[in-house]
């Protein structure tokens, strides 16, 4: 069986074969008119073969939802296809029927999630859909760029970043996968959660900066080998050990959310952390890092409606900072608190952050998420529950 499908500027085989999970030399043999060298022109009307249904056995920790996002389903779609199931009580080794709505997923959620990954998934996203605009916001120590993500066209414009902290790099995953799904939805006119992502592209312009802090989730995935270039630095940092699982920092060992210029001198007194290390060095002054440097640069260069830093772990949101927040900042935080299951807290005793700086600089609503709960790094079992959660929260950002 097939389904008709008119080419659009730009696309090619390889582009329409991923989108629809199928593969070039099935794309010709349902279109024969297309010859040897399968040539597209645009307007064109091509046959999609379609794939038969998948079945899928519910794994532990699995929800509703987090099936459907993985399939880049609706729950809508998921709940007509599966009438006899109850969402709410889902079983291990239940079987869900699994419509097919488009291609599997780019961003793999089963593996550890660094800079190599990152850049495949980018590159692969802006094949499959031309519209997102993936730039770079600067460059880290080590020379690695740190890419920044339009996604939107709207007058309203908000930003979200993840791994500021080397061990939080299952936040990067998070906002990753919410890239694709949304991307993925606006392509092919779906909801998401029940929202019309085509209104939310029109009404939003949302910037992604999904990897502050590539040298320091490379160092905990990876570690520093003896040709490092930092070696001998890092092992001292570290007290000696080859084990950088818990390395927050980034590869010069200075903490990039004690960072900014928002009351550093008495963050960096607090900390009393001497010098360079896994965790909690605020540096020499604030914005001596270059991926703390470019945050502020990009931050001041975009006239931002709210902003949210994503983080491990606590199953918390902050959304203030010494008094300077907006009035409506703490209605705000409970809407995000109410759709994510979250605690919102008004935090005390800490300075120095992004988010702090945003709210201190600007007056604008400024969040800072605790995904998750447990020690860091946190284990990938948890990404479902995290991305079930968190999700609606992401979409409401883009309304508030």
């Amino acid at each position: 069986m097939t389904f008709p499908y008119v080419v659009r500027r730009g696309d090619t085989l390889g582009r329409i074969s991923a989108r629809y999970g199928t593969d070039p030399a099935s794309l010709c043999g349902a279109n024969p008119q297309l010859g040897e060298g399968g040539t597209l022109s645009p307007g064109q009307v091509i046959q999609i073969p379609i794939r038969p249904l998948n079945r899928y056995s519910v794994q532990a920790g699995d929800t509703f939802a987090a099936v459907a996002a993985r399939f880049r389903l609706t729950v809508e779609e998921l709940t007509a296809s599966n009438p006899e199931v109850d969402p709410r009580r889902l079983r291990i080794g239940q079987t869900l029927i699994i419509p097919y709505a488009g291609p599997v997923s780019v961003v793999d959620c089963t593996r550890p999630y660094g800079y190599t990954e990152l850049m495949e998934d980018l590159s692969h996203l802006g094949r499959l859909y031309p519209f997102l605009e993936i730039t770079s916001l600067g460059a880290s120590v080590m020379g690695r760029d740190i890419p920044l993500v339009r996604v939107g066209r709207g007058p309203r414009e908000v930003h979200y970043n993840a791994s500021f902290h080397g061990n939080e790099w299952i936040t990067s995953l998070l906002l990753m996968r919410f890239l694709e799904a949304y991307a993925g939805a606006y392509e092919n006119s779906l909801p998401l959660l029940g929202r019309d992502m085509r209104q939310l592209f029109e009404a939003t312009t949302l910037w992604l900066v999904p990897m502050v802090n590539p040298d320091g989730v490379e160092l905990v995935l990876r570690g520093a080998p003896p040709e490092h270039p930092y070696h001998s630095e890092l092992l001292k940092s570290n007290g000696g050990s080859c084990d950088f699982s818990g390395w927050k920092a980034n590869i010069r060992g200075v903490d990039l959310n004690d960072q900014f210029p928002a009351h550093w001198e008495e963050e960096r007194d607090r900390r009393a952390v001497p010098g360079p290390g896994p965790r909690d060095y605020t540096g020499g002054a604030p914005l001596t890092e270059p991926e703390a440097a470019a945050m502020a640069a990009f931050t001041r260069s975009r006239p931002l409606a709210l902003v949210m830093a994503f983080h491990t772990q606590g199953r918390e949101l902050y959304w203030n900072y010494r008094g300077l927040e907006p009035p409506e900042a703490e209605a705000l935080a409970e809407r995000l608190a109410l759709c994510s299951g979250y605690r919102a807290v008004k935090l005390t005793g800490s300075d120095a952050g992004y988010k702090d700086w945003f709210i201190q600089e600007f007056r604008r609503p400024g969040f800072t998420i605790e995904a998750g709960f447990g020690v860091n790094p946190l284990p990938l079992s948890q990404f479902p529950r995290i991305y079930d959660e968190l999700l609606p929260l992401m979409l409401e950002g883009l309304r508030l």
